[in-house]
């Protein structure tokens, strides 16, 4: 509904705003035209009072012009070399437009890993370092570090490193800008039929069709990425918008209430900051399947998860792993934090609180995953 859009843009007062590859990206490398044009307008939100943190790709793009490379390298060594040499390129565009502006004219490099978010120490000085940054009004350019980020610590696109940090930094809305206009029925690139969809307020398996993980000639990430960040943004209760970045003026006329692009409608609740970190911030070690009792009482009752409701345990995890809990029909319900390991789990699922003691000789705790250290991430509905 246009009611929810304009709303959330008019209580908006911290915004992240996530410019692809495809945007920033000319044939002859990285495009300053555009960088220096979303730039301005960002710079006139931050006139307006609000604080922006900006997600910016393009340092494959500045580094293949820098260095008259004619196609992206295909060794991971290359890229990230690379990358390197671009990130320096891409962050001094930034800085030579900002310079121009009388206020708000300083910006700052962040450059992170899906680790530094996983630690929960890293995570919260990650969160206060750009607190500070805001508070000095400062822009924070953001970036993986794709220079030591291996598979395991990669947080693997642009796209789920908006949301991430959308999350880490409570932003009241994140604002996606690609080479599309939005999410479409087909691809418009190949369909001349294919009509945008203005708003989405659930991403169903059918939503999730009309997205083709069809990545640009420098992007990772496709519009199913896009549909899976959106997916955490509104499990944390924040809208996001998927819009055009070439077009001319797009932040000023969505902030200026233009029907423009997909806008995904946050849901009712907001996860408070610990529980998005538990649920997307960590990567599960196990996990434990439920039966349909405790399935129920955990998704739709905010029960803790106590041993009588396990089925099986998957995975070899020690005490305080993070696991995903897994409902009796195979989905995915949420993760959470584990009082015991795994291989005492074994020992007492399906038994009684009382018999704990009794079977491992110790009883921390009465329950194997407390509800303070659960985050849910699927629908009540489900069950």
């Amino acid at each position: 509904m246009m009611d929810d859009r304009a709303q959330c843009f008019g209580k908006a007062r911290r915004v992240v705003v996530k410019v692809g590859s495809n945007v920033l990206t000319a044939s002859q490398g990285l495009n300053v035209e555009v960088l220096h044009a979303i730039s301005r307008e960002i710079h006139e939100l931050m006139a307006a009072g609000l604080e922006v943190i900006l997600v910016s790709s393009g340092a494959m793009a500045a580094g293949m012009r820098r260095l008259q490379l004619p196609k992206r390298p295909v060794e991971i060594p290359q890229r990230q070399a690379v990358a390197a040499v671009g990130q320096a390129g891409l962050i001094m565009e930034y800085e030579k437009v900002f310079e121009t502006f009388g206020t708000y004219r300083n910006v700052a490099q962040v450059l992170l890993t899906q680790e530094d978010l996983a630690n929960r120490k890293r995570f919260l000085n990650a969160r206060n370092t750009l607190n500070t940054l805001i508070a000095w009004k400062v822009l924070p350019i953001i970036n993986e570090n794709d220079t030591v980020a291996v598979e395991e610590i990669k947080f693997g696109d642009n796209d789920n490193l908006s949301a991430m940090i959308t999350l880490l930094m409570d932003a009241d809305l994140l604002i996606n800008l690609t080479d599309m206009d939005g999410l479409f029925t087909k691809d418009p690139r190949t369909t001349d039929d294919a009509e945008l969809i203005p708003e989405v307020q659930r991403i169903t398996r059918k939503i999730e069709a009309l997205a083709g993980d069809i990545p640009g000639a420098l992007g990772t990430g496709g519009m199913g990425s896009k549909l899976r960040a959106a997916k955490k943004t509104m499990m944390a209760g924040i809208p996001m918008i998927i819009a055009r970045g070439t077009r001319p003026y797009v932040l000023r006329d969505l902030f200026r209430g233009e029907n423009l692009g997909t806008f995904f409608v946050p849901g009712a609740g907001r996860l408070r900051s610990r529980k998005c970190w538990i649920a997307f911030n960590l990567k599960p070690k196990g996990a434990l399947l439920l039966d349909g009792g405790a399935s129920s009482a955990v998704l739709c009752h905010g029960k803790s998860l106590l041993p009588g409701g396990i089925a099986r345990v998957d995975g070899e995890f020690s005490m305080g792993d993070p696991v995903n809990i897994v409902g009796s029909d195979g989905s995915m319900i949420g993760v959470g934090l584990c009082n015991y390991a795994s291989v005492d789990i074994r020992r007492i699922m399906g038994k009684k609180t009382v018999q704990i003691r009794e079977i491992l000789g110790y009883k921390p705790y009465d329950e194997v995953v407390h509800r303070d250290n659960l985050a849910i991430t699927a629908e009540a509905e489900t069950f």
